[in-house]
């Protein structure tokens, strides 16, 4: 089981991270040959096939010859494109609120400006506060955000996402928080 673990990670970082710096051709909506991708790694098909069938966080797809990483992709060095990875994912219309998980040191920026994505194509949300995906498992703050404006995508392995998230579409009040800061 280590080693596909580690077979997991290395892929999610090439397919998400390091197409552009290690020289694998992907389109711009993440998607890379499985045969060029075995060579970059130096990884067998098998290795492969174990590590996208074991990944605990579902980041990976295959779909006859090529794979790519679901979402968290970089924007600096990688062929892929808000646009194209959007257009690949589905539209979704959330019902009801969604989390985001952060940082206590993250909160004064957040307040200013919202949510970014920072380096990363989008910014991951969670449909329920007790979701395993779309958040970090251990968070300071979890933020509830009002999806009614926002343009949110579903990943295929369930995550949503959206280009950020403006300071007026999170709900400050019903902050979720073990530490010092208030919420208010």
């Amino acid at each position: 089981m280590k080693d596909v673990v580690r077979d997991s990670k290395r892929l999610s970082w090439l397919l998400r991270h390091g197409a552009g710096e290690r020289g694998l051709a992907m389109s711009a909506d993440g998607w890379a040959a499985i045969e060029d991708v075995r060579a970059v790694l130096r990884m067998d098909r098998t290795a492969l096939d174990r590590a996208v069938e074991h990944n605990d966080k579902n980041r990976l797809q295959v779909d006859g010859p090529r794979i790519r990483a679901c979402q968290g992709h970089s924007l600096d060095g990688m062929p892929v494109t808000r646009e194209a990875l959007e257009n690949s994912w589905r539209k979704a219309d959330p019902p009801g609120p969604l989390w985001h998980g952060t940082t206590e040191a993250a909160v004064p920026g957040i307040r200013d400006h919202g949510l970014l994505p920072g380096r990363r194509t989008h910014v991951r949300l969670a449909p329920e506060r007790d979701s395993k995906v779309g958040k970090r498992s251990r968070v300071a703050v979890l933020l509830r955000i009002d999806p009614a404006d926002l343009a949110v995508f579903e990943a295929p392995n369930g995550v949503l996402l959206t280009r950020q998230v403006p300071p007026d579409a999170i709900v400050w009040g019903d902050a979720v928080h073990p530490g010092r800061w208030s919420g208010r």
